[in-house]
């Protein structure tokens, strides 16, 4: 099953013909405003009824929201297994750092979540996690995005098409908040994950250290992917201008 890992730190691409500092101030205070309006919305996922349950290829689960500073212990032992499972192999002898890094991001304020619940014979007390998605609202090359720190599913939720339905809700949730891009990091030795975001049409950003400078690309065990929804953020994310 695809997967999104955590936002890795990138290289800076050069400098650029900067303008007015007026221009600047007044660009940044409106993304950040755009940034603060959608972190204050506490559930994105009301605003999408049609995206409540999943009922498809023989799997029938219900939607939730969440937030990382209000999981629950039991949760956060979900997400903690899930991860290891999913992420030990592609991230090999990386994986213990990694980790230490996950179990910090997964609990921060600013993480949003949507988790898959099946409630066997609809008893809530009986419900169980078969996944989620952990997601922010972040700054990018001065743009407002959501950025996908995680996309996991258990095995028996994988191949079923959750994941895809998963990242349109995604997708409905940047647009929704004027979010100029989806981005994503993925690693490299994940070659499912990669073939699943490209059939999803999002591209290598402009942004990984593969498209900054190919030697150092080379270097580094990630890709940073996107799909923008706007002209500006093309140039910036996918065009590098």
């Amino acid at each position: 099953m695809a997967t999104a890992e955590n936002k890795r730190p990138r290289i800076s691409s050069g400098v650029e013909k900067r303008p007015s500092r007026k221009e600047i101030l007044g660009r940044k205070k409106a993304v950040k405003e755009l940034i603060r309006k959608a972190v204050a919305v506490k559930d994105h996922l009301a605003q999408f009824t049609d995206f409540h349950k999943y009922q498809r290829n023989g799997i029938s689960v219900y939607l939730e929201s969440g937030r990382g500073d209000l999981l629950t212990l039991p949760m956060r032992k979900y997400i903690q297994n899930l991860l290891k499972a999913n992420m030990e192999e592609p991230y090999g002898p990386e994986w213990p750092s990694e980790e230490k890094v996950k179990r910090r991001e997964m609990v921060a304020p600013e993480a949003r979540y949507i988790f898959v619940m099946q409630y066997p014979n609809g008893f809530i007390a009986e419900g169980r996690l078969l996944g989620f998605v952990h997601y922010r609202f972040v700054v990018e090359e001065d743009l407002p995005v959501v950025y996908v720190y995680e996309l996991q599913m258990e095995p028996s939720a994988q191949g079923k098409g959750l994941g895809k339905f998963m990242m349109l809700l995604i997708e409905q949730i940047a647009c929704k908040n004027q979010m100029g891009a989806v981005m994503l990091t993925v690693q490299k030795a994940n070659t499912l994950a990669m073939a699943f975001y490209t059939k999803l049409r999002y591209v290598i950003s402009s942004t990984s250290p593969s498209r900054v400078d190919p030697q150092v690309g080379l270097e580094q065990s990630y890709e940073i992917l996107c799909k923008t929804f706007d002209s500006e953020a093309k140039s910036k994310l996918e065009d590098g201008d």
